[in-house]
């Protein structure tokens, strides 16, 4: 299946959220709601094979956050995602490419580069 992928992560957009899930992150990591953000970036920054990956990748890929997606996709689709999660972009429709099931399994980097690779 080939088409843009969408990164939904479970977490609204801008400075203050950032620092306040970069503080929870710290505090009480167990509890952090977003493992695609977990998996993706440490505290600080984006994981390095991470970002190695997604610089060589050859698929469109595109990021967001849940007030992001909500805003530029809601009034096209209707559907009741859970997040985090990884669509994919189809003929003009949106479908389930990594589930937050799927997502919330993972435990690094390379289990999700992995299984985007295996899907691909």
């Amino acid at each position: 299946m080939s088409g843009k992928l969408i990164f939904v992560y479970n977490a609204n957009s801008g400075k203050l959220h950032a620092y306040l899930d970069m503080v929870h992150k710290i505090l009480s990591p167990k509890t952090y709601a977003c493992n695609l953000c977990d998996i993706t970036y440490g505290i600080f920054k984006e994981r390095e094979e991470w970002k190695i990956f997604r610089q060589s990748s050859s698929r469109e890929m595109e990021f967001l956050h849940i007030d992001e997606f909500q805003k530029q996709y809601a009034s096209k689709f209707g559907h009741k995602f859970t997040f985090p999660i990884i669509l994919v972009e189809n003929k003009g429709a949106l479908e389930v490419f990594v589930s937050t099931e799927e997502l919330n399994r993972l435990k690094s980097p390379e289990e999700l580069i992995n299984l985007l690779e295996e899907r691909n």
